[in-house]
């Protein structure tokens, strides 16, 4: 018998990136999870908007990620919303992000949480910064768009 396939399907995701970030490259990580946790993604109780990644000592861990726990979180253990999270990559990629990271400008960025292959895994991205022109720029293509479209909604009436 196959296992079926699934489709990842997205959780949460980080909306702010796009807007404050160009993105070099994206990598998949897995993340160490504790039960409680498990549970609140399920109900849709995580936010990502705030979250950053940190390499320390040639690990990395999400800061910033917002789980909030459930009412049916076991009693016996105590819930923190704001727990650093370790993701798992392969040691190869680490090092070459260290060195990319270590470089001007470059952070690492949690892009969204999504399900695949019933596991929750972590987008990230190999960031740089946008000046504040850049910013005004995507404004602008955004509110372009947004015309365009309300203009062939209305010529399609």
């Amino acid at each position: 018998m196959t296992k079926k396939q699934e489709l990842p399907s997205r959780i949460a995701d980080n909306k702010k990136a796009a807007f404050n970030y160009f993105f070099e490259e994206r990598f998949e990580t897995g993340m160490v999870l504790q039960g409680w946790e498990v549970k609140a993604i399920r109900e849709g109780k995580v936010q990502l908007t705030d979250g950053y990644v940190v390499i320390r000592e040639g690990e990395l861990y999400v800061i910033g990620c917002q789980i909030n726990p459930t009412r049916t979180t076991s009693t016996h253990v105590t819930a923190d919303a704001t727990r650093t999270k370790k993701l798992l990559l392969k040691k190869d990629e680490i090092r070459r992000l260290v060195g990319k990271v270590e470089q001007k400008g470059y952070t690492l960025v949690p892009l969204n949480l999504h399900w695949k292959n019933g596991k929750i895994k972590c987008e990230i991205a190999l960031a740089k910064g946008k000046a504040e022109h850049d910013k005004r720029d995507t404004i602008r293509d955004r509110e372009g768009k947004r015309e365009v479209e309300r203009a062939m909604k209305h010529k399609t009436r």
